[in-house]
Parts: C-alpha cells; structure tokens; sequence
C-alpha cells in the first residue's frame, strides 16, 4: 500500500485472468452466459487471498455491507432466481428469514465456518443456475416475479446487472481492505 494506487492495476495479468483471452461467444444464448460468468468471476477475484476477518469487514458504520455479506447476498440470488422462480423449486431462502431479511449481510461474521458456507453454498447456486441455463430448450421460458411480472429466461440472465453493481461495491470494499484496486 505504499505505492500510488492506480485504478489500471489488475488483480491477476491479463495471461492470467480467467474473464479473457476466450473465443467471443457466438449467439444470444452464448454471449448472456459468458458475461455472467464474467461477473461472476469478478466477484471471486475481489475476494481472493483474503481471510474471514478481512472478507467480513463492514465498508463503513452504519453499512452491514462486506465481501463475504456479497458471496452471501448473490448465493441468494441465484437461489431466488433459478430455483424458486424459474424451477419453481419450493427451497428455503439460504441465509434471509422473516426474522432476519437481511441475515445475508447481517450474518456474515468473520468465522472460517461462516466463509466455506457462503462460497459451497454461492458455489452450488451458480452450478444449479448453470445446468438450468444449459438445459433450458429456449431463452424464452418464463417466470413470474412480484415485482417485475412475467420474465424470460433472457431477462433473468440479466442478472449480470446485479453482479455488475455489487462487483463495484466490491471494488470499494476491496481496496478498504487492503488498498487492492482495478479490474
């Protein structure tokens, strides 16, 4: 941290990142997954090489914000989007309950416990989100959601935007940590 930090630097090389260097996807279908799972890797990347203590550190008071209340709220996410609404799944929120609609971020303490649960459990989401994407006959398949109404597959693949803007959230949180920033 005792060098200037420069919005440029990236976590990994450009050799070395996952998020590039691939053939660009061909069609709908290909390039809304590829982004998703650009963003998606984005969000692992922030929270590489980081401890329990550092990924539940809060940004600031009174924000229950962290990275690891991240891993948690976009495991519920996922969760929320592909197995209840598209599959229609009948599964329990991971982490939120009536009590504590919040207990993604509210939860997320600093335990080593706490951590590997997030990441199984954001790892399961995105795997099951994954299969049903790929296994989907059409992007028009559809769900129903109470605040948006009926939406497609496409749309839900959307969710990219969701990830997107906590990935900035995470970049701030990231270099509160320990001055890491670009990408």
């Amino acid at each position: 941290m005792g060098s200037p930090r420069q919005r440029a630097q990236r976590f990994v090389e450009a050799e070395d990142d996952p998020r590039e260097g691939g053939t660009s996807p061909a069609g709908e279908r290909a390039t809304l997954v590829e982004f998703l799972r650009c963003q998606r890797l984005t969000l692992e990347l922030k929270c590489a090489g980081l401890g329990a203590d550092e990924l539940a550190r809060r940004a600031v008071e009174p924000s229950t914000m962290s990275l690891l209340g991240l891993v948690r709220h976009m495991a519920e996410v996922e969760r929320i989007w592909f197995r209840r609404r598209l599959s229609l799944q009948d599964v329990p929120p991971l982490f939120r309950s009536d009590n504590d609609p919040d207990g993604d971020f509210d939860g997320a303490v600093p335990d080593p416990q706490v951590v590997a649960e997030a990441w199984r459990a954001w790892r399961d989401e995105v795997a099951f989100s994954e299969r049903f994407v790929a296994e989907a006959p059409t992007l028009d398949v559809t769900c129903r959601d109470p605040w948006h109404g009926q939406l497609s597959l496409r749309e839900v693949l959307v969710l990219v935007e969701e990830y997107a803007r906590h990935n900035g959230h995470a970049d701030l949180l990231r270099e509160r940590i320990d001055g890491r920033v670009g990408m």
